[in-house]
């Protein structure tokens, strides 16, 4: 039963970043250990087992996750997200 909810998320989160490589457009990411959330333009897969490399608009810093779940979010959704912080 473990297993396949693992093997589950591993395959949602493969198909996101299959999905994000290399696309460019409005994100809202959440890292599923810690429960943060980041924002950012651009989201890549760096190619390691689902793990993703953004810049977080928020702190300006690059940030690579192993494991996330990247939300698309409209242009407006994401200028009041970031007005908010």
């Amino acid at each position: 039963m473990q297993i396949q909810k693992h093997l589950k998320l591993a395959a949602i989160v493969g198909l996101s970043t299959l999905m994000l490589s290399g696309c460019s457009g409005y994100y809202m990411v959440r890292d599923p250990s810690t429960g943060k959330t980041y924002l950012s333009r651009d989201v890549d897969d760096v190619g390691e087992a689902g793990a993703v490399r953004f810049k977080d608009d928020v702190t300006e810093s690059e940030v690579t996750l192993p494991a996330s779940e990247v939300t698309e979010i409209s242009p407006r959704e994401y200028r009041g997200k970031l007005k908010g912080r």
